[in-house]
Formats: C-alpha cells, structure tokens, sequence
C-alpha cells in the first residue's frame, strides 16, 4: 500500500518549515498508488453506551431495540440491547479512513448487517481494494471493500465503498477514458 503520513503538504498562512512536516493520516494518493488487493487493519474500538445513545439522539433513531434497555432484554429477540447499525456502519468505517487528499466518496454498495453488534462489544475493520477502473479524465473509480468484525474475528457488517481519485498523470488514461464518456453519452441518447 501507498505510504501513509509522509507526504508533506504545505497550507496558506503557514510558515515553511511547517508546511514540510508531513501532515498525519492526510496522504497524497492518487488513482494510480492504489494497488488491488491490498489490506490495511484498524486499530479495535469498544463502543460504550454514552456513545451508543447519543448517536441514536443525533439521528432520531429510538427504536426499542437501541434506546429501551428493559424492552430489549425481556422481549427482544436478542436479549439485550443493540448498537444502531447506522452507527457500526460510521465507526468501522471511521477506524480504517484515511484522508486522502485526491479521493472523494463516489457511494456504498452491498452494505449488509450480518450479526448484531451490542454495547460493550469491540470492533475493528479489514479494508481492502477490490478494483479500479478509468471514470473519466481526470479520475479513476475505485472499489474498496470495510468488514467490521467484533470480538474475535467475528463479521458483522460488510460494505463496499465506491470512491473517485485523481490521476497522478491524466495522459495514459485519456483515451480509455474519452471513450468510456462516449459510450455514456451515446447510452444516453
């Protein structure tokens, strides 16, 4: 995989032996340093109740199997409460983001909740890119794969993330690219 936190990369307003620090967590990707089937491991989180309850506060969601604690544990089906898949989504995604300062979210795919995840459990995720293919002329789509896993290895959301970046040298893909635009606009009509 690309080298994280390396890359300097100056701002406006700051003085230059600062702008020569590499900035951490913020790299400088392009379309053409992802490598398919590369692996990176987040660092595991456990999601405590606070948390839990003020994201299902942030967003509204006070479905008894998330918000009702004497519900979930005496007729809910799991017994005790979950974590609102919405927020597992946002933390194992969270854990293995990077910034990527030439990469921009494109949308998600396949996004399943496969076992549920309960306060007080520890997750980490496995990201991994899966393609890349030309999108235009100035960048590329890539499809990269979060499985958030708890405890021991045990998966319990699994989505693909469609995200663009940019080329770090348009030329080699104008053609391909040019004529993928012509196809969509033929499609189109």
């Amino acid at each position: 995989m690309a080298e994280i936190g390396v890359h300097a990369r100056g701002l406006p307003g700051l003085p230059e032996d600062h702008a020569r620090i590499p900035v951490w967590n913020s790299e400088n990707w392009y379309f053409e340093d992802f490598a398919i089937g590369d692996k990176i491991r987040s660092i595991r989180r456990t999601i405590a109740e606070g948390e839990s309850m003020m994201f299902n506060s942030l967003v509204m969601d006070h479905h008894p199997y998330v918000s009702d604690e004497l519900f979930a544990r005496d007729e809910g089906v799991f017994g005790r409460r979950l974590v609102a898949g919405a927020f597992v989504f946002s933390l194992g995604l969270g854990l293995a983001a990077t910034n990527c300062l030439n990469s921009f979210s494109y949308g998600y795919d396949r996004l399943r909740f496969i076992k549920p995840v309960f306060i007080g459990d520890t997750i980490y995720t496995i990201r991994e890119n899966l393609s890349k293919e030309v999108h235009n002329e100035t960048m590329g789509k890539l499809r990269v794969s979060y499985s958030v896993c708890k405890g021991e290895g045990e998966l319990v959301l699994y989505a693909e993330h469609l995200l663009t970046a940019l080329y770090r040298d348009p030329a080699p893909f104008l053609d391909e690219a040019r004529a993928k635009m012509a196809a969509k606009a033929t499609a189109k009509g």
